[in-house]
């Protein structure tokens, strides 16, 4: 299937609600995670219901793989799975000790920290975008907005 080309702005609505998705999410599962009294079991039924959507979509979509695995793809690329366990079964967790709105301005923090990082070295095959004045002044003030968020 060829690559359908989108405009920028395609992008940033896309993500944009990608990022109103993950405090959803981190609501319905810390709910589900408290009444079935196991945040682990909570993250594996999202797990579950997701591994059959992403199956539901490459099937409709993409059709099926060719080859699951590549010679050439470095084995970290399959470590991404790590993370988003570390991240569920957190978010589970710790959301309805700290809110909601703490646990995702955190990890919008971390994401911030993370993403220049990335940038700044290219790393995993990302594009290299040096940290500028502009970038680092706005990383800050995204922090500080961070953390005036939370401030009770």
């Amino acid at each position: 299937m060829g690559e359908i080309q989108y405009n920028s702005t395609f992008y940033a609505i896309l993500m944009l609600f990608a990022g109103i998705g993950i405090p959803i999410m981190a609501a319905l599962n810390a709910g589900l995670g408290g009444k079935l009294q196991s945040p682990a079991l909570a993250a594996s039924i999202l797990f579950f219901v997701g591994m059959l959507a992403s199956i539901g979509y490459m099937l409709a979509f993409e059709g099926v793989p060719k080859a699951f695995t590549s010679i050439n793809t470095p084995f970290y690329y399959y470590l991404g799975g790590l993370f988003v366990v570390f991240y569920v079964l957190s978010i589970t967790w710790v959301a309805p000790r700290f809110g909601i709105g703490n646990a995702v301005a955190f990890v919008l923090l971390g994401q911030l920290i993370s993403m220049m990082t990335i940038d700044q070295f290219g790393l995993m095959g990302a594009p290299q975008t040096s940290i500028t004045m502009q970038r680092l002044f706005g990383l800050i003030f995204m922090a500080v907005g961070v953390f005036l968020v939370v401030r009770k």
